[in-house]
């Protein structure tokens, strides 16, 4: 079964613009019919939900195009860079959050009163 780029665009709730830019910038590979009009037959709908997916969760466009490789091994390093770099976004976070409740809990009144505090703020 084919759909047009508009089927295609309101199944995955984007604007038809947004699929468009995809193909053009190679993420997405979309046949055209003898009219020069795209057509999303069921491999094409996978690959832009797979786009849209990657997208979601944080990947950019050139990555999840990397990540979309026809090499497997491409693919994989693309999708391993990504999570490096995630999990030090986790590390990160979970600083901040560690540090913040400390000043919530902390029994100085300022800040800089406080040794632990003192401590967080030299480690960044």
């Amino acid at each position: 079964m084919v759909k047009t780029i508009g089927e295609v665009a309101a199944e995955l709730g984007i604007e038809a613009h947004v699929l468009r830019h995809w193909e053009d910038v190679g993420a997405l590979t979309v046949r055209r019919d003898h009219h020069g009009y795209r057509v999303y037959d069921d491999k094409a709908v996978e690959q832009a939900r797979t786009v849209l997916k990657l997208r979601r969760v944080g990947l950019s466009l050139p990555e999840a195009t990397a990540a979309m490789a026809p090499k497997k091994s491409s693919a994989q390093a693309a999708v391993r860079a990504k999570i490096a770099e995630l999990a030090g976004e986790v590390v990160q976070r979970q600083e901040a959050i560690t540090f913040l409740q400390h000043t919530v809990e902390c029994r100085h009144r300022y800040l800089d009163d406080c040794p632990e505090c003192a401590t967080f703020v030299r480690e960044a």
